[in-house]
């Protein structure tokens, strides 16, 4: 332009940046006395590009967040439709991706800060549709400041392009940017999903620009990579979902980007508390156990009563008078205990002297071929005194 001076107050220092329909300057503003940033349009702007300025002078002027540039004054000077908008001293996330990868807490501020204007511009039902690293600037802190609304468009507003062209960069173009079906608040989800993704992994997802580097997202999903962590490999997947319907909204995007992501190194002491716990008490458990055991086995054993015979054939003794046994081991066959009394054979009745001597000889007979064995409950017949005769056995009618 041959003119350095817009409208007589403000004067263009120096380019800024170029694009398709317009330039950026660096410019002052004369009357205030301040450093601008001045977006002038050709001159030989048609119909359509008119229609884009005015809309965007509109959403401008609607909007207003931290994480957005905004509009100080608009006109025309000579032919050329102009805005002045906040200067943003820094430079680009697409400089700062050259560059290499960005640190994942980096990429999580930047993101949830993107998030969030994006949720500020969709609540005034605009659509960006444009989200790139050119069009996201960093100030001098470092901090994201979404730029660039020459394509956004209100949600109910008519379209400006047909359906059959695809308006953005085709390197972040949403699936239903390509295919031409309605444009709403997930494409700009989905373009920041791969924003940040680049950020991740310092190369561009889709490579070219393009008709085949647009049709390629409907043919293969990004590569999110899997050593990140689960809960943003969840949400990138999400955001570059192919169905829009599947995309979480931009609100949600910010609200899980600022989470504190799950490092807490306590998390797994604690899991494996009540496991440590109840090994301790089993450890003093069995050390009380054995304590018990130990006292228990070294305890002297109490006289035993007479010994419980075995399937092992024994004779009787002959003594005169019956002696204790000595002491043994501990056994584990009942003992015969104090409150037991031997039993007395009795001799039979009359009414069972029939019986008795029946039973005789064929209890004798099997006496001699097998030994007797007295169950563990009642204690073995004492041997018979000399001063005393035999008594028969007892038997009851069966």
């Amino acid at each position: 332009m041959a003119e350095r001076v817009l409208a007589e107050r403000y004067r263009l220092d120096g380019v800024l940046g170029v694009g398709g329909v317009a330039r950026v300057y660096l410019g002052t503003d004369l009357r205030l006395g301040r450093a601008v940033a001045v977006k002038v349009f050709r001159a030989d702007s048609d119909d359509e590009q008119v229609r884009r300025f005015e809309t965007e002078v509109r959403i401008l002027a609607g909007l207003e967040h931290p994480a957005l540039v905004p509009i100080h004054d608009s006109g025309v000077h000579d032919g050329h439709p102009f805005l002045v908008l906040r200067l943003v001293e820094g430079s680009t996330l697409r400089r700062e991706i050259e560059n290499g990868p960005l640190p994942l807490e980096r990429v999580r501020a930047l993101g949830a800060r993107l998030a969030t204007a994006l949720a500020h511009v969709h609540g005034h039902g605009v659509v960006h549709r444009d989200v790139k690293p050119s069009n996201i600037l960093l100030d001098g802190r470092g901090e994201a400041v979404l730029a660039d609304f020459g394509l956004a468009r209100l949600v109910d507003s008519p379209r400006l392009t047909s359906s059959d062209r695809m308006t953005g960069t085709a390197a972040y173009l949403a699936p239903e940017q390509v295919t031409g079906a309605e444009v709403g608040f997930p494409a700009d989800v989905y373009a920041l999903g791969l924003v940040l993704l680049e950020c991740l992994t310092g190369t561009r997802e889709y490579e070219g620009g393009g008709v085949e580097t647009a049709l390629a997202r409907l043919h293969r999903p990004p590569r999110v990579p899997r050593d990140l962590p689960d809960e943003l490999v969840r949400l990138l997947l999400l955001m570059t979902a192919l169905p829009a319907r599947r995309r979480p909204t931009a609100a949600k995007c910010a609200q899980l980007l600022a989470a504190a992501p799950p490092t807490d190194p306590v998390r797994p002491r604690r899991r494996w508390a009540p496991l440590v716990g109840a090994s301790a008490v089993v450890v003093v458990a069995a050390i009380c156990w054995a304590s018990t055991a130990d006292t228990t086995l070294r305890q002297p054993a109490a006289p035993a009563g007479p010994p419980i015979p075995t399937a092992t054939p024994t004779t009787q003794p002959t003594d005169a008078t019956w002696q204790p046994p000595t002491e043994q081991a501990p056994t584990t066959e009942r003992p015969l205990t104090t409150d037991q009394e031997p039993a007395v054979e009795q001799p039979p009745t009359s009414d069972q002297a029939t019986t008795t001597d029946q039973t005789t000889t064929a209890d004798q007979a099997t006496t001699a071929e097998r030994p007797a064995v007295t169950p563990a409950s009642a204690p073995p017949p004492l041997p018979d005194r000399a001063d005393k005769p035999a008594k028969k056995p007892k038997h009851k009618d069966g």
